[in-house]
């Protein structure tokens, strides 16, 4: 290795805390196992959105900022706006219902035990499709603002908001997204 090059290594690890603690994430990784039992929130907080309730399970405080996991519990059709992440990959894992789903221009059909990969910077959106209840995992990597973007739209209401991809898209841009299209029809 150069010299230059691992002289420079522990300045950059040093900034990088500094961003990570500037942003609010905690830079300590847990060190000991979190249970979190079925249908409750890390830090017992329900969040209702879009029509379905939002449990984090695993939180950026947990990770030091590496990542965070939802588990979505769905009642209403539908879902977001076409969206991307410029920050962070998305993964969704099906275990109850059905979803549609976009990743860019190929289009996927999704069922219990399916998981879905979302590239950072690649416009994406799912909808639920069937009737009554669906449930979905959602891991954000990093995290990045993704539980404070939750909280705010908790703030607003567990309705889809008619036009969202419109009257939403400021919020998203707040959070490192960006709105690029409408939700996806079925």
């Amino acid at each position: 290795m150069e010299r230059r090059l691992f002289v420079q290594i522990p300045f950059l690890a040093f900034a990088s805390s500094l961003i990570s603690r500037a942003r609010g994430v905690n830079i300590e990784r847990s060190s000991k196992g979190i249970k979190v039992e079925a249908g409750k929130d890390r830090f017992q907080e329900e969040l209702h959105i879009m029509g379905g309730k939002f449990c984090c399970v695993i939180s950026a405080k947990d990770t030091a900022g590496d990542f965070c996991a939802y588990d979505t519990t769905r009642d209403e059709k539908g879902g977001p706006a076409f969206h991307l992440h410029h920050d962070q990959d998305e993964w969704f894992y099906v275990s109850k219902g059905e979803f549609i789903a976009q990743v860019g221009e190929d289009k996927f059909n999704l069922l219990p035990g399916d998981s879905l990969f979302a590239p950072r910077k690649i416009p994406h959106a799912f909808a639920k499709v069937n009737e009554g209840e669906a449930q979905m995992l959602v891991l954000f990597q990093p995290a990045g603002q993704m539980e404070d973007f939750f909280k705010e739209m908790a703030k607003l209401g567990n309705n889809i908001p008619k036009d969202q991809e419109i009257k939403l898209k400021e919020l998203w841009r707040s959070h490192g997204m960006e709105i690029v299209g409408s939700p996806l029809k079925f």
